[in-house]
C-alpha cells in the first residue's frame, strides 16, 4: 500500500491541533469532537500514521481543518505574516544599502557551499533519532563530543538495533560509505534559488517561486510544507494561500532552508536578503516559519560582507524578526545560554527542555539551536557543524546552515578541515534541472555571477 507522508488529512488534522495551541487558538472543541469520532494524535515523528483513517473519518478531518482555520489566534498581532507589518514591528530594520560591498569572491562562496553541504552530510544518518540516541551512538565510537563523521565501526549489534540510522540516508553518509555528497532537499532548495535568480532576477514574485518549483522541483522530492504547498498549486490554490491550506507545517522549518543564496547573494545588505526569503519563503509558510528565513538570510548576508563576526551576524538577523514573536525570544535565549554555558550538552539539554512542546521540525526550537550552536564554537567551523548536528531536532539542516554561515565567515574551502571537506569529492547528487555530478567550485562561480548581476 503506498501511504504517501505529510498529506493525509487524518494526520494534518492531528498536526493542526498541535500548532493551534502554539500560535494561540484555542482548538478543544474541534479536538473533542476528533477523538470522539476516533481520530489519532499525529505520528511525533514519522510523516504518516501506519494506518489509514476511515473515508468518514477522513471526510471530518478535513472539515475540522476548516474549522481550525477559522479560529481567531491571541499571537497574530505579535506576528505577523504580512511584510509590511513585519517591517513595522522591528524598530531596528536595517537601513537600505547605499555604499557597495564588494561581493565575496569563488573561493569564500565555495566555502559556503562546501560547508552548507558538510554540516547535512555530518547530520544525515541520525535525523529523525531522539537526542539520547545520538549520544549513545556517538560515544560508542568514540566520536563524542561529536567531532567527525558518524560511522558503525565499533558500535555494538544491540545498540544499532535499538537505534537504527535513518534508512534513507546510512547508505550513503555514514564515515565508511561517502563517496560524494547525495542528493538532499536542503541542498536543492539553494539549487533551485539559483536557478531562480537566473531566470527572474533579484526582483522575483512569490508566483514566480510557484513556477520554478512546477518546472523543476519533482513533487517527490518535496516535504511538509513544501509538499502542502506544491499540492495546493496544484489544486488551483494562489500564493499566498497555498501556505495557508490545510498545512499545518506553516511554521516548520523548510522555508529557512531556502535561505542561503538570498543572504550570498546581497552582501552586505541583510534588509533585501530578508525581503527575498519573505517571497521565497511565503509560498509556503507563515508566521515564524517566515522569521526563521529571513533571520538566516539577514545573518548570511552580513556574513558575506565580510566586516563581522559571527555575534554580529546573528544580531543582524534578529533585527528583521519581530521582537515580541516566539522565534525572536527563543534565539535571544539561545544565544544568552551558550555565551554563559561552558558545556554544550548542558547547553542542548535546556533548549530540549524549553521547547519540548515543539515537533523536531518546527522552525522556533532549531533556529534556536543553530544559534547556539554558532554562538558556542565563536563561529569556528568545526565547532559549528558539530555542535549544531549533536543538538539533534532537524540534524541535517541544522548542520547545513551552521555549516553555510561558519564556512562563508572560514573564506575559503582550503579552511575547512580535510576531515570533512574530502569525501565529498567535490561532487553534488540532485535531481533539480542540470545540476546533477555539479561541483561545488562551479556552483560558487554561478553564485558570484548572481551577486554581481545588477
Amino acid at each position: 500500500m503506498l501511504r504517501l507522508t505529510w498529506v493525509q488529512p487524518e494526520d494534518l488534522l492531528g498536526h493542526e491541533l498541535h500548532q493551534a495551541v502554539q500560535d494561540g487558538r484555542d482548538p478543544s472543541l474541534v479536538a473533542a469532537r476528533w477523538y470522539a469520532a476516533g481520530g489519532r494524535t499525529a505520528p511525533p515523528r514519522a510523516g504518516a500514521s501506519e494506518a489509514p483513517a476511515s473515508p468518514s473519518l477522513r471526510r471530518l478531518a478535513s472539515v475540522l481543518l476548516d474549522e481550525l482555520a477559522a479560529l481567531p489566534g491571541r499571537l497574530a498581532d505579535d506576528e505577523p505574516t504580512d511584510l509590511a507589518l513585519i517591517k513595522a514591528q522591528c524598530p531596528d530594520w536595517p537601513p537600505p544599502r547605499y555604499a557597495p560591498v564588494p561581493a565575496p569572491g569563488p573561493l569564500r562562496l565555495e566555502a559556503a557551499w562546501v560547508g552548507r553541504a558538510v554540516g547535512c552530510l555530518l547530520g544525515k544518518p541520525v535525523e529523525k533519532l531522539p537526542l539520547g540516541a545520538i549520544r549513545a551512538l556517538a560515544k560508542a565510537s568514540g566520536n563524542w563530543p561529536l567531532r567527525t563523521w558518524f560511522t558503525a565501526r565499533g558500535v555494538p549489534a544491540e545498540l544499532l538495533a535499538a537505534h537504527p540510522w535513518n534508512r534513507r540516508s546510512a547508505a550513503t553518509s555514514l564515515a565508511e560509505n561517502i563517496d560524494g555528497m547525495p542528493e538532499d532537499d536542503d541542498l536543492n532548495y539553494p539549487l533551485l534559488n539559483l536557478l531562480l535568480l537566473q531566470r527572474y532576477g533579484r526582483d522575483f514574485s512569490t508566483a514566480d517561486v510557484a513556477r520554478l518549483w512546477l518546472d523543476e522541483l519533482p513533487a517527490g522530492r518535496t516535504f511538509t510544507a513544501e509538499r502542502i504547498a506544491y499540492r495546493n498549486l496544484l489544486g488551483g490554490v494562489e500564493p499566498p494561500d497555498t501556505a495557508r491550506r490545510h498545512n499545518p507545517f506553516r511554521e516548520w522549518i523548510g522555508a529557512l532552508i531556502r535561505a542561503d543564496v538570498h543572504g550570498w547573494t546581497n552582501p552586505g545588505d541583510p534588509a533585501r536578503a530578508a525581503e527575498q526569503a519573505y517571497r521565497d519563503a511565503a509560498l509556503t509558510h507563515t508566521a515564524n516559519g517566515v522569521y526563521a528565513a529571513m533571520f538566516t538570510a539577514a545573518a548570511i548576508a552580513e556574513a558575506a560582507g565580510a566586516t563581522s563576526d559571527v555575534h554580529a551576524c546573528l544580531r543582524t538577523g534578529l533585527r528583521v524578526v519581530p521582537p515580541g514573536s516566539r522565534l525572536a525570544r527563543a534565539v535571544r535565549q539561545a544565544v544568552r545560554l551558550a555565551r554563559t554555558t561552558e558545556d554544550f550538552d548542558t547547553v542542548v539539554d535546556e533548549l530540549h527542555a524549553v521547547h519540548r512542546d515543539c515537533h523536531w521540525v518546527h522552525a522556533v526550537p532549531n533556529t534556536a539551536l543553530i544559534a547556539a550552536a554558532l554562538t558556542h564554537a565563536d563561529g569556528d567551523f568545526g565547532g559549528s557543524v558539530c555542535r549544531a548536528v549533536s543538538g539533534g531536532l532537524d540534524t541535517d539542516s541544522n548542520g547545513a546552515t551552521a555549516g553555510s554561515i561558519a564556512g562563508l565567515l572560514a573564506g575559503d574551502p582550503a579552511a575547512l578541515p580535510d576531515r570533512f571537506t574530502g569525501p565529498l569529492k567535490n561532487r553534488l547528487a540532485t535531481s533539480v534541472a542540470d545540476f546533477n555530478g555539479i561541483g561545488f567550485d562551479a556552483l560558487a562561480h554561478l553564485t558570484h555571477r548572481e551577486t554581481v548581476r545588477p
